[in-house]
């Protein structure tokens, strides 16, 4: 006699929640975690610091970025905690002075994440635990136009091998080991291309913020095969701000229809050639350089980076931020 199977329980049919190394957040949610955490922040201070086009104000800095400070500033804590323990572990001979804390900033292009890291340095310079906080951001190791013109890379401009990799993770290690002056090379967008003889110096900061498209790029390994240290690898916390790219296109294009009202109208700007002819030209040209170069960019290789980030921010079409992604320890 076969004796009946009785059904399983209609919660046995339930699919698994997929397993992910993050906690997700909604805005609400997040904006609950800053607790008593001051705004240090005018509106006036908010609009020079957000960058054009952005619409970041006072309500997106309290729900958003001042939750944010307070999350790195018990960061910073408990990594100088970690170092005291590490230091008892070795002892004299052994221990080891403050090193800067690092964070990394990265996204497409015309995402916000030159606000982000303004907005970050700001906030952080506030608390007194940690003064000096630097920002630098990787266009400065850019290759100059003449070799990029040279290795036929000018179309490629943004693209991981348009930099010099090897300088900025030397700039950024150097800076993690505690030097006491490190200097960067300096990129005006107005030029499109480093400046001569110019040179950008960090002074042992207490915070460094590192934003650019691809900081959260892998290391690529050695003409021997073997795995180098990779710019990442020197992050102590990361932030990748996301959006749809239909998004990002829109802003790149309404930036680029302000920039062509005000910046581009500079005599010495690389590209006031397109304040010369009319606007529908220059959007052509705008669609044209975002498909063909920031969109491509963008899914090949910035956006493969964003399971990288400590924290994933994304953006909804309004440009406010929607949800966080915080990875867990």
């Amino acid at each position: 006699m076969i004796s009946s199977v009785p059904p399983l329980p209609r919660s046995a049919h339930r699919p698994r929640p997929e397993a992910t190394p993050y906690v997700d957040l909604t805005r609400a949610q997040w904006s609950a975690l800053r607790e008593k955490t001051p705004l240090p922040l005018t509106a006036e201070e908010v609009e020079r610091l957000r960058g054009l086009g952005d619409v970041i104000d006072l309500d997106e800095v309290r729900d958003i970025y001042l939750p944010l400070s307070r999350l790195l500033n018990l960061y910073v804590g408990a990594t100088d905690g970690l170092r005291g323990a590490l230091n008892t572990f070795l002892g004299e001979k052994g221990s080891q002075s403050g090193t800067p804390f690092v964070i990394g900033v990265a996204g497409s292009v015309a995402v916000g994440k030159s606000t982000v890291a303004r907005l970050l340095q700001a906030l952080l310079s506030r608390w007194p635990e940690h003064p000096r906080v630097e920002r630098v951001t990787t266009d400065g190791f850019l290759l100059p136009t003449k070799e990029l013109q040279a290795r036929g890379l000018m179309s490629r401009k943004g693209f991981p091998e348009s930099y010099d990799r090897r300088a900025l993770t030397r700039f950024v290690a150097d800076i993690k080991a505690g030097k006491d002056e490190v200097t960067a090379p300096v990129y005006s967008h107005l030029i499109y291309d480093i400046v001569p003889d110019e040179r950008l110096t960090v002074r042992r900061p207490d915070i460094l913020i590192v934003e650019g498209l691809n900081v959260l790029q892998p290391a690529l390994p050695g003409k021997d095969g073997r795995t180098r240290v990779g710019l990442a690898d020197y992050f102590d916390f990361s932030v990748y701000v996301d959006a749809r790219a239909e998004d990002v296109e829109r802003w790149y294009l309404n930036r680029f229809r302000r920039l062509r009202e005000t910046a581009f109208q500079n005599p010495s700007s690389y590209f006031r050639k397109y304040t010369q002819v009319s606007e529908e030209e220059a959007l052509d040209y705008a669609r044209t350089t975002w498909r063909t170069v920031n969109k491509v960019n963008l899914l090949e290789n910035v956006a493969p980076t964003r399971g990288r980030a400590t924290l994933v921010v994304r953006k909804g079409q309004d440009h406010k931020v929607q949800k966080l992604s915080l990875r867990k320890l």
